[in-house]
């Protein structure tokens, strides 16, 4: 199992608009966004009816492991299952396609037709689901913008206008009330990579 270093900041917009502008001279913009290298990101997270991963996150536990249902600038034909396990500032993702049907299956909780003899993340989710009695638990909006530098396998992203819907867990659905998570204006700035980071 491969881990990354990840680590987060909390920016100010004038210094994120300063860093952008420093990184797009260094490094090359995430290709899968537009020309400033923008995309729209959602995701779906699971958890217990007792919010375990939840209350985990805030305890600072050590080990500790989400699942997620993402898709971009709200096209349906490319949806994923992630799996992400965190140990203190490293990070493991293992991720799957799924189809919008499945997608779909997995949100009310049919897993029967699953085969739990296979390996990969579908498996270990339903495994999950049906011991720990995991559910739709929240669903978060925002636009991030990605910065690559791939001879060292450094990714940086920003996140903003980051919105939350709690009680509304319909992934899919297009028109939804939600609330902003951070103050306004504020960009939350993540550092992934292995062994070391370019200085220059």
């Amino acid at each position: 199992m491969e881990f990354r270093h990840e680590l987060k900041f909390i920016l100010n917009p004038q210094d994120a608009a300063i860093l952008k502008k420093n990184l797009s001279q260094l490094m090359t913009r995430d290709p899968n966004g537009d020309e400033q290298g923008r995309y729209m990101v959602r995701s779906l997270y699971f958890d217990t009816i007792g919010g375990d991963a939840f209350f985990d996150k805030l305890d600072g536990v050590e080990y500790r492991r989400k699942y997620r249902i993402r898709y971009y600038n709200q096209d349906t034909s490319f949806i994923r299952l992630e799996s992400k396990l965190k140990i203190d500032d490293l990070s493991n993702k293992t991720q799957q396609r799924l189809s919008l049907q499945m997608a779909e299956q997995l949100m009310r909780g049919e897993i029967g037709s699953i085969p739990l003899q296979s390996d990969g993340v579908l498996k270990d989710f339903a495994l999950d689901m049906k011991l720990n009695g995991l559910r739709p638990s929240v669903i978060v909006d925002y636009q991030r913008t990605a910065y690559l530098h791939q001879a060292l396998d450094v990714r940086i992203t920003f996140d903003e206008y980051i919105r939350s819907r709690v009680f509304d867990t319909q992934l899919f659905k297009t028109k939804f009330g939600s609330v902003d998570v951070l103050d306004p204006g504020e960009v939350v700035l993540e550092v992934k990579y292995d062994e070391l980071i370019p200085s220059a």
